[in-house]
């Protein structure tokens, strides 16, 4: 997946924090959204600059960083 396409870095959008492209939305407040158990369909009504394909790269996103960074909690992974 080419994340670029949709998500940025960029110092003058949000101070660098990673964003979707072209709008000012970041990809911790489509996450934070999710996590709390908004739809993907109510996110981008509450956001109407976004649409579905650039919510579900948000989330192929983190799930590629999480593979790196995933904590243990303390709990053993099986395999």
């Amino acid at each position: 997946m080419k994340f670029e396409e949709y998500i940025i870095c960029d110092p003058k959008t949000c101070g660098g924090v990673p964003t979707i492209k072209g709008t000012h939305v970041t990809l911790r407040t489509v996450l934070a959204s999710l996590a709390e158990g908004t739809t993907i369909a109510d996110i981008i009504v509450d956001f109407p600059s976004l649409t579905e394909e650039s919510v579900h790269t948000v989330i192929a996103f983190a799930a590629k960083a999480a593979e790196e960074d995933l904590p243990t909690l303390g709990v053993p992974i099986l395999s």
